[in-house]
C-alpha cells in the first residue's frame, strides 16, 4: 500500500511538471495558446468520453480516459497558476478538506439513521461552507447550484434530487406513476387546445416526470436512455435487413407488418 502510494504521488508530481514544460517558452506551441475559453469544449469531450467508458467493459479503456479527463484539471490548474490565483496542489488540499468535512460521520462523531438524512446533512454544510467563506449570500435557492450548460436530462435530474434531499419526493413509485399518467393527459388536453406552446410546456413537464424513474431508483437517465437508443437501432436495423432480404423497402411495408416483425425480433431478445 505504502509503495502505491509513493508511486501515485510520483506521477502526480510527474505529471504537474509535464505540464510546466508543455506550457514553457519551450514547450508546445499549442498547449501554450490555449486558454479557458478554448479548453472548454474539450473539458466536455472528455467528460462524456469517461461516460462512455463506464458503460464499456474495458478497464483500460476506462484508465485512459479518466486520464485525459485528469490532464484537463492539470491543464485548467496550470493556466490559473500562471494568473497567481492556485495550482494544483491547492485543489487537492480543497477538496481533501472539503470532503473530510463533509463526512463528519467518517472522520467525526456523527450519525446518520440512513442516506436521506446523510444527504440533508450534506445540504447543511455547503450552506454553512458558503456563510464562512463569506458567501452567504451568494445562492438564495438549494437549486441555484446546477450548473446551466449541464445537458437537460442531467440538469432534470440533478433539480429533482436535491428537491428530494430536503424531502420534497414522493414517497413511493406509485407516486411517480401516477404523476406521469397526469402530465399524459395534460399533453393530451393540450393537444386538443391546438397550442403549440401548451404542447411544448406539457411535452417537457410529461419528461420531467418520467425523469423521476430513473431517480427514485438510482439509475444514471443517460446510460439507460443510451441503452435503449442502442437496442431500438439494433432492431430498426434488423427489420430492415429483414425486408431488404425479401426485396422490400420499409416505406412500402404496413405499419401492423412492421410491428408484427418489431415484436417477433423482441421476443427473440427476450429469449
Amino acid at each position: 500500500m505504502k509503495e502505491q502510494q509513493q508511486e501515485t504521488g510520483y506521477y502526480w508530481g510527474k505529471l504537474v511538471e509535464l505540464m510546466d514544460v508543455l506550457r514553457s517558452p519551450q514547450g508546445c506551441p499549442w498547449d501554450r495558446e490555449q486558454t479557458r475559453e478554448t479548453l472548454k469544449p474539450m473539458l466536455i469531450e472528455e467528460a462524456y468520453e469517461v461516460l462512455e467508458a463506464l458503460d464499456g467493459d474495458d478497464p483500460e479503456e476506462l484508465c485512459e480516459e479518466l486520464g485525459d479527463l485528469l490532464f484537463q484539471v492539470i491543464f485548467h490548474s496550470r493556466i490559473s497558476k500562471e494568473r497567481r490565483e492556485f495550482d494544483s496542489e491547492d485543489v487537492c488540499r480543497r477538496i481533501y478538506e472539503k470532503m473530510v468535512g463533509r463526512h463528519p460521520h467518517v472522520f467525526g462523531q456523527a450519525f446518520f439513521a440512513d442516506s436521506q438524512e446523510l444527504l440533508k446533512n450534506w445540504e447543511d454544510l455547503k450552506a454553512a461552507e458558503k456563510e464562512s467563506a463569506g458567501r452567504k449570500n451568494a445562492r438564495r435557492s438549494l437549486l441555484e447550484g446546477i450548473p446551466d450548460k449541464l445537458p437537460a436530462i442531467y440538469k432534470a435530474n440533478q433539480i429533482s434530487a436535491k428537491a428530494a434531499r430536503v424531502g420534497f419526493d414522493w414517497p413511493e413509485l406509485g407516486g411517480i406513476r401516477d404523476k406521469i399518467q397526469e402530465e399524459f393527459r395534460e399533453v393530451e388536453e393540450a393537444v386538443q387546445s391546438g397550442d403549440n406552446r401548451r404542447i411544448q410546456e406539457e411535452v417537457g413537464d410529461l419528461l420531467f416526470a418520467a425523469l423521476n424513474v430513473s431517480r427514485y431508483l438510482e439509475i444514471d437517465p443517460e446510460t439507460a436512455l443510451n441503452r435503449a437508443n442502442r437496442k431500438f437501432i439494433c432492431r430498426f436495423q434488423r427489420m430492415e435487413e429483414h425486408f431488404e432480404a425479401r426485396q422490400r423497402s420499409l416505406k412500402d411495408v404496413p405499419p401492423e407488418e412492421m410491428q408484427a416483425v418489431w415484436q417477433q425480433f423482441k421476443h427473440q431478445e427476450e429469449r
